[in-house]
């Protein structure tokens, strides 16, 4: 018997009208009402990125913020995204702003981990030596650990860091309990990494798993087409029961979160948004068997 899934929405999947780098990222959607709603449909965590969490925290506090995800059940918070970690001069130090505040609403909310990325100037086409990536990724651990969280990286085809092979080689040569690689279909797909490639993986270094779909067509530059064209499970060209049965051949154990970042769903009102993200993802799993 399968066990049982859990589904974690991505703060893009339920966030309304806003989108990564667009002119606002904070939800024009209540904090409490995206929570209850999460919860009355089915999901059993959330996500949330650093402007909407200091928006809300400003209001609120995390203390309040967490009481409500409590008593919603949410059993996983992620939060995100820390980029650039490992450079330096100005892009570090705006890196490091993210850093300390998601460090600190890590540690507020109790959160699951802290997702990561890695540097996208020139379409990730800027050469960092994997030894001082390494050292910067096992201090990056170390701060979350004392925060009471972990670090997913997430790999992503337009990112310097995009390959299953240069994720477990950081991975593994910072040799932190507490870090890990992230998988989305969607970054798999757009970055030519067959599901063979997933299932070679060491089990150990994949801690999160991210569903969505995409369009046949590629919108040029990718970074542009992930934050606007991804589709609903199920409604694109991805073959996500492959995919699945690769991360089940792998191993993989944990809740799967849904990211979709979309022109036409952002629009819609926010328990459609919601009901809409669970159900095409759960016929992903029926469909699996």
């Amino acid at each position: 018997m399968k066990r049982p899934v859990e589904l974690i929405a991505s703060y893009w999947s339920i966030a309304g009208d806003c989108y990564a780098s667009g002119p606002t990222e904070i939800s024009p959607f209540d904090f409490r009402d995206r929570v209850e709603t999460a919860r009355k449909v089915g999901f059993r965590g959330m996500g949330f990125v650093h402007a909407d969490l200091v928006s809300v925290s400003d209001r609120i506090g995390y203390a309040e913020m967490k009481a409500i995800l409590d008593d919603n059940d949410m059993k996983y918070v992620e939060v995100e995204i820390i980029s650039d970690w490992f450079c330096d001069g100005e892009k570090r130090k705006a890196s490091d702003v993210v850093r300390a505040d998601l460090l600190r609403a890590a540690e507020g909310l109790g959160a699951w981990h802290i997702k990561v990325g890695g540097d996208y100037d020139d379409n990730g086409n800027v050469d960092w030596p994997m030894d001082r990536m390494i050292a910067d990724f096992r201090q990056l651990c170390e701060d979350a650990a004392n925060a009471g969280t972990r670090i997913a990286l997430e790999l992503m085809p337009f990112s310097n860091l995009r390959t299953p092979e240069q994720g477990t080689e950081l991975v593994q040569g910072a040799g932190a309990k507490n870090g890990g690689i992230m998988l989305d279909i969607w970054h798999m797909a757009r970055g030519n990494i067959d599901n063979d490639r997933i299932r070679r993986m060491p089990k150990e270094v994949v801690t999160w798993v991210e569903l969505d779909d995409a369009r046949p067509e590629i919108e040029l530059p990718l970074y542009i087409d992930t934050i606007h064209n991804r589709e609903l499970p199920g409604e694109g060209s991805l073959d996500i029961v492959g995919f699945l049965q690769a991360v089940d051949d792998l191993g993989y154990e944990g809740p799967f979160g849904v990211e979709i970042l979309s022109r036409v769903h952002r629009k819609l009102p926010l328990l459609e948004q919601v009901q809409r993200v669970y159900d095409t993802t759960m016929a992903q799993f029926t469909a699996r068997g």
